[in-house]
């Protein structure tokens, strides 16, 4: 009786011994090829998903706000904190006056030389002169604003007209807070895209769209 109890123990051992290496060998094969260590991502899928997804929000998240934001335009009447304050006035031979508006006695318009950006230019109106850039009101202003900017080069000067919003919201104001109650825009402007600002063209006097940051002579009135 003792004999075959003995022999069933020894049996049941040798098996154990024989099985367990198969079975530790598979789990280890089989972990090491399907299954990341504390469920990471391996470095190199991070490194692809990463860029798509940072190319999603650059393609659907141009919205006129951040294109206003970028080309510095502001919904407020007061000049933005972000231009210099440092910026000095402009020497007398930098600037013109443009007088004999018809029918207005007591507008005062001057034209400064010196390029500047549509803010830079506005917080110089309001620093150097206690005026504003300026807004059109009538044909017979555009016109002489026009015929004493015509020697100039640079082909387009700063008024104060400014652009907000985008499709039926769009909305056209004058920095100095008056009525936009007059246009005198060229062929195919105002576009439906392009900057937030309004230049006078020097030759024809007609209006376009343009980026705020670019640096260009400009109108004050005061």
């Amino acid at each position: 009786m003792k004999l075959p109890l003995l022999l069933a123990l020894l049996f049941g051992a040798v098996s154990a011994l024989h099985l367990r290496p198969e079975t530790s060998t598979f789990e280890s094969t089989l972990g090491a090829k399907t299954l990341p260590e504390d469920e990471e991502m391996p470095e190199q899928e991070v490194e692809e998903i990463l860029p798509r997804e940072l190319e999603e929000e650059e393609e659907g998240g141009s919205g006129s706000e951040d294109a206003s934001k970028e080309d510095g335009a502001v919904e407020s009447t007061s000049v933005p904190d972000m231009v210099d304050k440092n910026l000095t006035c402009p020497e007398e031979e930098d600037t013109i006056k443009v007088v004999g508006i018809p029918g207005c006695q007591t507008c005062r318009y001057l034209l400064v030389r010196c390029p500047r950006t549509f803010n830079q230019a506005w917080f110089t109106c309001q620093r150097c002169y206690r005026g504003s850039l300026a807004s059109i009101h009538n044909f017979n202003t555009n016109s002489q604003i026009q015929w004493s900017v015509s020697a100039l080069n640079q082909g387009q000067v700063w008024i104060g007209g400014r652009i907000t919003g985008s499709g039926h919201c769009r909305r056209f104001q004058w920095v100095d807070g008056s009525r936009w109650n007059f246009a005198y825009w060229a062929a195919h402007q105002p576009s439906a895209c392009g900057g937030h600002c309004v230049s006078l063209c020097t030759r024809g006097g007609r209006w376009r769209r343009e980026h705020c940051l670019r640096k260009l002579p400009f109108i004050c009135s005061y």
